[in-house]
């Protein structure tokens, strides 16, 4: 049987430390039949001469990007060079374990099925292992097993899927043209258009290495001024649109309480007539 092929797109943004970590394990995929993408979002840490001189004798692909586009927009410059069937957005601090891409396969056993997900372990700037995303007992097995199938309503409720986990069909990213670049963040958004037509699988396994950094993309969520909760709330009137159910409308309710509160927390108080206006 023909492998499928997958593009794994690394994204870097000043991730010098890591990039050449983040570029060897899309390398050392135990999958074969894959396509590197790398695009450098604007670094002036050196990243990008580093980057160079790494793919210099390959032909891996390498979109550098002179200034500072978002997470979003970069993704999509390497999304639309892309051919693979199957797509992971993999951050340039991050790291796939060798059969991230052969176990998540197996995930995608109903054509239904649009993105799968796994469990990863928690590092920090060293690469220590901090532990892992979802609660596992002494003997490594899951405590309470994340959601699988049909999971739009549990995803308004809450986060619980790790970004670097996804490993996603092309045709859902061609369905809703990439990530929305008007957004400062992609997950959300992504979650809440992909869940309402395709169905999500998990993998029961830790197939990646999520780096967590002071400085990172995600940690700037619960800063003051947090420009992250204005696309929130744009990902929120998205929600009020999609929501077909009684149950979904109580979600979106108890989503806009909990970024009301977050509001208050981040000083971000001019949002928050616009998500009491969400409520129903």
């Amino acid at each position: 049987m023909n492998q499928p092929l997958v593009s794994i797109i690394c994204l870097c943004h000043n991730h010098k430390e890591f990039v050449e970590e983040s570029i060897q394990s899309a390398l050392d995929q135990d999958h074969s039949n894959l396509e590197l993408i790398v695009v450098d979002d604007g670094s002036v840490d050196g990243s990008k001469e580093l980057i160079k001189a790494k793919l210099s004798e390959t032909n891996i692909k390498f979109i550098s990007i002179p200034k500072n586009i978002g997470n979003c927009k970069a993704f999509n410059a390497g999304f639309r060079e892309s051919s693979g069937q199957f797509i992971i957005d993999l951050a340039a601090d991050d790291v796939l374990l060798p059969t991230r891409i052969s176990d998540g396969l197996k995930g995608f056993d109903s054509e239904t099925v649009g993105v799968n997900y796994c469990d990863t372990y928690l590092i920090d700037k060293d690469g220590t292992v901090l532990g892992t995303q979802y609660n596992r007992d002494t003997s490594g097995n899951l405590i309470e097993t994340p959601p699988n199938g049909d999971i739009y309503l549990e995803l308004i409720d809450r986060f619980f899927i790790s970004a670097p986990t996804m490993m996603i069909k092309r045709v859902v990213l061609e369905e809703l043209n990439g990530y929305d670049d008007n957004l400062s963040y992609e997950d959300f958004d992504f979650w809440i258009r992909s869940s309402r037509k395709w169905k999500y699988s998990f993998t029961d396994k830790v197939l990646v290495k999520k780096r967590l950094l002071k400085n990172s993309h995600s940690s700037r969520q619960f800063r003051l001024f947090s420009r992250h909760q204005k696309s929130t709330l744009e990902v929120c009137k998205k929600i009020r649109h999609l929501n077909r159910t009684h149950e979904e409308v109580k979600a979106l309710n108890r989503r806009c309480k909990y970024e009301i509160r977050h509001c208050i927390k981040q000083a971000n108080l001019a949002l928050i007539p616009s998500f009491l206006k969400l409520m129903s």
